[in-house]
Order: C-alpha cells, then structure tokens, then sequence
C-alpha cells in the first residue's frame, strides 16, 4: 500500500524529482509507522526512484539523459534476447493479440489517452516476456519502463508514438513471415535505441 502510494504520488506531481521526502507526514497522512514506509522507499531505491542519503533524508531522483540511455540499451539487450528466446512459442493467436493492442494504441494515441496507450504499449511488449516465462526479466524491465514513462506522467509526443506503433508493425510482419533476426533487431537497433531516438528523447523530456 505504501509503496503504491509512494508510486501514485510521484506520477501525478505530489512528488517532485529533486526533492527531499517528508516522512513524518506521510506517516501521520497513511496512518503507519516508519516502518513500513522505509521498507516501501528501499523498495523504490532498489528501482532507481530516490537517494537515501545517510542523516539528509531521502531524495527523489531526476532523471538524465545518461540514465536514459542507460536505461534503452538495458531494455534493448533484454527484450531483443527474449523475443529470440520466445521467437518458436508464438501462435496465430498471440499474433492476433499484438495487431489487436498495436490498433488500440493508435486509436488512443489519436483520442489523447495517453495512460490507457502507456498501458496498451506495456501489454504488447508483455506478450514475448509473458510467453517466455521469465519473471525475474519481467520484474527487472516493469520499473525501468514505469521510470522512463511513469514518474511524472508526460504528455506523448504523438509523432514519436506514431514511429513506436510503426515499429511494432514491422515487429509483427517479422513474427508473421518467422524472421526472429529481424524481429530481434528492430527491437535492439530501432525500438530500443537511444541514438536512433534520440531527438525525439530530448524534446519529450525536455532535457
């Protein structure tokens, strides 16, 4: 509970990156002891969100252009490898779900609903880690993701999203025609390359 607090409140500003965390009135705010609230910030520090920082507190952390691009090329090495790994386990219906959420992504990105796109987006990359089974993988991409697009929520750049959703079309026709080298690659050198987005990058977080 805590922690999704915690969470909640830096995606929507409550929380500010640069700032220190004022514990004794989340504390008296949530009703808890400190205890609980410092398991939930070892928690969140483990996932890169804040500092605790020896007899100064707990600071939010900001995030740079280097712990973005840090951040792309982990997801890149990651989700290429598991898409190879579970390139043999796609069936038509899996294929059919991706096309389904990749459509419903641009019919959101047009209307400007911008967390139910964040949500769908997550989705369509969850069908290879889900089918692979991995959930150590999936418990290390799930807060890198909700870092670089979660904390604070953003407005998207609709004609980078519109890139993204091309490139997931080209991830499907990839599956489709069962070029797994192809689908792995538009993942690492396109999708999940800082140098190839990173204009784009710059302007969305303003950086």
């Amino acid at each position: 509970m805590v922690y999704h607090y915690l969470c909640e409140e830096m995606k929507t500003g409550g929380l500010s990156a640069d700032h220190f965390i004022n514990q004794t009135e989340i504390c008296k705010r949530l009703n808890i002891s400190k205890a609980p609230l410092k398991d939930a910030l070892i928690q969140l520090e483990t996932e890169g969100f804040v500092s605790i920082l020896s007899r100064r507190g707990v600071l939010i952390n900001s995030l740079t252009l280097e712990d973005i691009s840090e951040a792309y090329r982990v997801l890149a090495a990651l989700e290429s490898e598991a898409i190879r790994a579970a390139f043999d386990l796609f069936k038509p219906k899996h294929i059919k779900e991706m096309v389904s959420l990749n459509e419903q992504m641009h019919q959101t990105l047009q209307s400007g609903a911008f967390v139910e796109y964040y949500e769908l987006n997550i989705n369509f990359h969850n069908i290879f880690i889900d089918l692979l089974g991995d959930r150590l993988l999936k418990r290390i991409v799930t807060p890198i993701k909700q870092r670089l697009y979660d904390f604070p929520l953003r407005n998207y750049n609709v004609e980078w999203e519109e890139i993204n959703i091309s490139e997931h079309i080209r991830i499907i026709d990839s599956i489709k025609k069962g070029n797994k080298e192809a689908a792995a690659n538009i993942i690492k050198y396109e999708h999940w390359s800082f140098s190839f987005h990173r204009n784009h990058i710059i302007e969305f977080y303003e950086l």
